[in-house]
């Protein structure tokens, strides 16, 4: 796998705790052969993160992102703009369901199969102690 395609480390310590998460959501990406560009972690409140991927089919026009946000989860949609420091913009965002952590291989499966969910805030990027950091911590990432 390419090391662009990988998070680059964040200086912020709270917003890189999300680096293993998504780096395992990127190898799950390409495991399935999705062409994954690049991904980035930023902003903040919520802490959020991108994955850039190209259409599996010709069906789709241009780049597609995946977003995370601690709030709501995944969501996928076209990429209009965003950048590390910038939040993401998409048309016709689609979320993906399972919560704000689900499996990165169930995501990709979610994603590979058209499966969406409504919007759904979980938490608030407010609620410091409610097991979201610990779970992104103690998590045991495949590698």
């Amino acid at each position: 796998m390419n090391p662009s395609m990988i998070p680059k480390p964040h200086p912020d310590p709270w917003i890189d705790l999300l680096r293993d998460y998504v780096t395992e959501t990127v190898r799950a990406l390409a495991h399935e052969d999705v062409q994954v560009q690049r991904s980035w972690l930023d902003p903040r409140d919520p802490r959020d993160a991108t994955i850039l991927y190209l259409p599996c089919t010709g069906a789709a026009d241009g780049r597609l992102a995946l977003v995370w946000d601690e709030e709501t989860g995944w969501r996928t949609g076209g990429y209009e703009s965003g950048d590390q420091g910038v939040r993401t913009e998409l048309t016709d965002a689609a979320y993906l369901g399972g919560g704000a952590l689900p499996d990165p291989r169930e995501l990709v499966g979610h994603l590979l199969d058209g499966t969406t969910a409504p919007r759904r805030t979980t938490r608030s990027y407010e609620d410091l102690r409610d097991g979201l950091d610990d779970a992104l911590r103690d998590r045991r990432f495949a590698r």
